[in-house]
């Protein structure tokens, strides 16, 4: 079971639907006890990084989503979701995320970084993906795919954790993944056959974690 993480805010209803559209076995929930045992965690978001964290602190659900990744748990953020995996957001002063992935949230566009012509904040629209590493989660993904972006600050993060950027005046990642916990700054939900087919590639990756798990126990 994948448990879409229900506090409150974000895009929950259209996460759900895509979730459901692909086939999985999957529920929304803030339970913190489904949570603890649900094979797999999506975290949706769609707002400010702040509002978020406080959001998901205030329901006791920080501390479950870190030692759960720790465990192993397949952690996937999303858009929000994405960026509170990280250390901290520049977003509206400086606030402290889940900090399971190094890196930092940052506003498009610093000064010294502005590209000429100027580009509009937010980055909302179709962007294209370009690969940067190989990795189940974008086998039958194409290279220069469209998916759909809505958001003003993005993920300044390592290169060993980009699976995909995209350009938008600079290179940024759009999707991350370190061991179990990846991320999409883009809305796959919203992204037609390429984010559902990225949708089914998380999921086929949590079935055979927890097909492995279960040969594991029987051994």
């Amino acid at each position: 079971m994948i448990a879409i993480v229900d506090y409150g805010i974000g895009n929950l209803g259209s996460v759900t639907k895509g979730f459901r559209f692909v086939g999985a076995s999957s529920v929304l929930t803030g339970d913190p006890e489904a949570l603890a045992t649900a094979d797999a965690l999506v975290l949706p978001g769609d707002g400010a990084f702040g509002a978020t964290m406080d959001e998901i602190q205030r329901r006791g659900l920080a501390d479950l989503l870190v030692r759960r990744a720790a465990a192993g748990t397949p952690l996937l953020g999303i858009c929000i979701g994405m960026q509170v995996l990280f250390e901290e957001s520049e977003e509206h002063g400086r606030h402290q995320g889940l900090r399971l992935l190094p890196g930092r949230v940052r506003r498009f566009f610093a000064e010294d970084e502005a590209p000429a012509p100027p580009l509009p904040v937010p980055h909302m629209g179709w962007n294209r993906l370009r690969h940067r590493r190989q990795h189940p989660l974008l086998d039958g993904i194409a290279e220069g795919a469209h998916v759909y972006f809505v958001h003003s600050y993005y993920c300044d993060a390592p290169e060993e954790l980009v699976l995909a950027d995209t350009d938008y005046g600079i290179d940024f990642p759009a999707i991350v993944a370190r061991d179990n916990v990846l991320g999409m700054q883009f809305h796959p939900e919203k992204s037609q056959g390429v984010g559902l087919a990225l949708l089914r590639n998380f999921v086929r990756l949590v079935e055979q974690k927890a097909a492995a798990g279960r040969e594991e126990g029987r051994a």
